[in-house]
């Protein structure tokens, strides 16, 4: 009688403990629910408001990306946390676990450093919108369009139509070509015997030729500045001057119908594009004179 009754005990007992173990293990899974919730609410909330701050599209894509980032990594630490405490109302001592993962996350932190800083890199980009889908950037000595941005490398095509996939981790540097706005420098060379300011002017003109057109005037957002004669080169005099080209990505499509227009100008003026020559002085005035050249021919018959 005195067994039937311990072991009566001993089993109310453990359908209490049971009961109790159950019940916390509902709080918490309850609890990580409600957090989650409010976690992906606070980043719906994020999201929206920077929606509406943003115009581009690219904008919005970057916050998209960002959210999304949040999202996950609310997710997973929640999860982590609420497994802990569930492993430990289950009598699972979580020290070992713990000391496992982290000598495997040491281990995995040695083997995949590369791709963690990828990660870490990739984040940073996106966060200081440093590069978004269609812009054109250099990083790591790649330069192209953007086509994609991923935590985990930015995918480039150049000119020629070659695709280059850039690790994150690789990106030291980004020189971004098409934000805000851009400048379309031109260079152009004339002959050293030229008037630099009549083919300044000529430069000028077709800059307000340009503008003067609606095709061209929408792209063209001030007047050519001249910043005038940059340098004596080998066979010319190099005059500089740029136009402030909106949208950036513009600014060669503008360079190369300046170039074009600014040839035709010089041709009309009668103002010498140059070609690499050489001119030879035969003599010491200063001045060039000197007697024409004599072309001695040996005789080969005759004997020295």
């Amino acid at each position: 009688m005195k067994d039937l009754v311990a072991f009566l005990y001993e089993l109310d007992a453990g359908i209490k403990l049971a009961a109790t173990q159950a019940a916390r293990i509902l709080i918490i899974l309850v609890i990580a629910w409600i957090l989650q919730a409010m976690a992906a609410r606070l980043i719906r909330l994020f999201r929206a408001y920077m929606s509406r701050r943003m115009t581009g599209g690219d904008e919005i894509a970057r916050i998209e990306t960002l959210a999304r980032v949040f999202r996950n990594a609310a997710a997973i630490v929640i999860v982590l946390v609420a497994g802990m405490l569930i492993l430990g109302e289950l009598g699972i001592s979580v020290a070992p676990i713990l000391a496992t993962a982290g000598v495997a996350g040491i281990a995995i932190g040695f083997g995949a450093q590369s791709l963690i800083k990828d990660y870490f890199n990739g984040f940073f980009l996106l966060l200081d919108d440093q590069v978004r889908q269609g812009d054109v950037v250099d990083v790591a000595g790649k330069g192209g369009l953007v086509e994609e941005v991923t935590l985990r490398y930015v995918r480039l095509r150049d000119f020629e139509g070659h695709v280059h996939y850039v690790p994150n981790g690789e990106i030291k540097v980004v020189t971004n070509r098409t934000r805000g706005f851009a400048t379309a420098v031109i260079e152009a060379g004339i002959a050293y015997r030229e008037d630099p300011d009549e083919a300044l002017e000529a430069m000028r003109e077709v800059g307000r030729a340009m503008r003067a057109e609606p095709a061209w005037g929408e792209r063209i957002t001030d007047d050519l500045e001249v910043i005038g004669v940059d340098r004596w080169a080998d066979s010319a005099v190099i005059l500089r001057a740029r136009l402030k080209v909106v949208p950036p990505i513009q600014q060669w499509n503008v360079k190369r119908e300046f170039l074009k227009r600014l040839k035709k100008a010089f041709e009309e003026r009668g103002i010498e594009i140059p070609f690499p020559h050489l001119t030879v002085y035969a003599g010491q005035n200063k001045d060039g004179s000197a007697p024409p050249f004599q072309l001695l021919e040996k005789n080969p018959s005759k004997t020295s």
